[in-house]
Order: structure tokens, then C-alpha cells, then sequence
């Protein structure tokens, strides 16, 4: 494919709901938080809600009675999720979609509300890390829905908005977008549902990763 005839240079992904399926360990895990910590066990919508902001975000979301023992919850959470066992595959497709884009000359980077570690670890253990031109995590710029992750992959990969496209599974990847006047595509099979989707207007959704090829 030549570069006249791609919509999109750069393609951004989110990792958590749109790349890997890691949902109902994140909403065990928060869950399993609440437990250890005596706090009111929120409900799976009310997790799946703010996955995509920075750990420091959600807890006083979730837990607001507990301002005091926000590091205590961030730490506790942390080690939850290293130590839970439920398994977090690639959504199907996902992997053979970031190849494909690879070989036809697009630039593919990820933001996601992935502290720095966890995200360099889950690029190693995939061996998806070779296609990724560049990254930014929760522990790089401001927390979703705020555009800074996004410009930042901008101006360090010297592309413009108008030739970018974030690609999540939440509101607040679409709502990131938006901030950074960008083209979002949404993933209905991740967080959010197609229809709260749409309410952030994205360009369109698609309900598996090989739908998103047509579009870019």
C-alpha cells in the first residue's frame, strides 16, 4: 500500500480492552482491592468505567471514602494484579492486525493508563515491542482523558492530528482524542459498549480488531 492511499500515517492504540483482553482481571483485581482494604466492593460497570485512567485517578473515584490510603490502594492493587492468575490473551486478530500494519509502512505507537512497567513487560512477553515506534504510559504524561500522551507521540514521531487515529475500547480514549483533535475509532468489545461509544462520536466502531484494517 502506498502512502497516498492510507487515511492515517500513525496509528495509536490503547492496550488494556483493545489489544489485550484484560478486563475481568482488572475488574477481579479492583474488586479484590476493596476486599483487603474494607472499602465498598464496586460494582464491574463502575470498574470497567474508569479503565484507561491512571491508577492515582481511580482510586479516589472508586474508593472516596478512603482519600487517606490512596497509595496504600495503588500498591495494593498493583500487587493483586501481578499476582492474579486469570488469563489475559491478545484478542483475536489483534496480533496478526499489528503485523499487517507493520508491514505496509504504517507508524504504530501506544497510549494506554498502563503504569510504565507494566506496560514494558506486557511488550516483552507479547514480542509485540519491535512494532511499536513509540509509547506512553500512566507514568509518562498526564492520565486519560487529558491530550498529553497524545501530543507528546505527536511531536516526537513529527506527525499531525490530522493524520493520526487513536484506536481504545473506552470513552476515555475517545474523549482523549477528541482534546487532541483527532480521529478516534472505538472497539465494542473492550470496556465500553457500542452505544457509549458512540455518544463521544468516534469515527466509527468496530466489534473485532481485523474490522479496524478497513478503516485506515
Amino acid at each position: 500500500m502506498t502512502k497516498d492511499s492510507k487515511k492515517y500515517q500513525l496509528v495509536i492504540f490503547d492496550w488494556d480492552g483493545t489489544l489485550m483482553d484484560t478486563i475481568t482481571k482488572i475488574v477481579v483485581c479492583m474488586q479484590d482491592v476493596a476486599k483487603q482494604m474494607g472499602q465498598p466492593v464496586p460494582s464491574e460497570q463502575q470498574v470497567r468505567d474508569i479503565i484507561g485512567l491512571s491508577l492515582p485517578t481511580v482510586m479516589p473515584i472508586l474508593f472516596p471514602n478512603a482519600i487517606d490510603k490512596q497509595e496504600e490502594l495503588v500498591e495494593c492493587y498493583r500487587q493483586q494484579y501481578k499476582s492474579c492468575t486469570i488469563d489475559t490473551p491478545m484478542f483475536e486478530g489483534a496480533v496478526e492486525l499489528i503485523e499487517q500494519l507493520y508491514d505496509e509502512g504504517y507508524t504504530l505507537a501506544v497510549a494506554t493508563g498502563k503504569a510504565r512497567p507494566g506496560l514494558d513487560r506486557m511488550l516483552v512477553t507479547t514480542g509485540l515491542g519491535k512494532y511499536f515506534k513509540a509509547t506512553r504510559s500512566a507514568s509518562d504524561a498526564a492520565s486519560k482523558p487529558d491530550p498529553q500522551m497524545l501530543n507528546s507521540l505527536l511531536k516526537e514521531l513529527n506527525v499531525s492530528a490530522i493524520d493520526a487515529v487513536m484506536v481504545g475500547d473506552s470513552i476515555i480514549d475517545m474523549t482523549m482524542a477528541s482534546n487532541a483533535e483527532m480521529d478516534a475509532i472505538g472497539v465494542s468489545y473492550g470496556a465500553h459498549s457500542e452505544a457509549k461509544l458512540l455518544s463521544a462520536n468516534p469515527v466509527a466502531v468496530v466489534n473485532t480488531p481485523s474490522d479496524i484494517k478497513g478503516l485506515l
